[in-house]
């Protein structure tokens, strides 16, 4: 069981402000993951391959090749308010904005 003074220890180092009522409770819920931990550590792991992800995965690296944009008709059809070829949108900076 973890203590309630190694609790406030690793609220300190972690600058958490921890509830002096809580304390016991978190000193249970990390003393519980601490003792999975020690679970996971038995385990035979010889041989075993370190991995970041389960499954392999593979980037897909397309060439980067410029072609031909959306015609401006088609694009301009699904904004919500049009200014000459432009998407309208509303003003962000006002009056005393610095």
């Amino acid at each position: 069981m973890l203590s309630e003074e190694a609790v406030r220890k690793v609220a300190r180092l972690s600058r958490l402000a921890i509830d002096e009522s809580q304390i016991p409770r978190y000193a249970d819920q990390l003393s519980s993951i601490l003792q999975h931990i020690e679970r996971i550590q038995e385990l035979d792991v010889e041989g075993v391959e370190p991995m970041a992800h389960p499954l392999p995965l593979n980037n897909r690296l397309d060439d980067d090749v410029p072609n031909e944009g959306m015609p401006i008709e088609d694009l301009l059809k699904n904004a919500p308010s049009v200014r000459d070829d432009y998407i309208s949108v509303p003003k962000v900076l006002g009056e005393g904005s610095s």
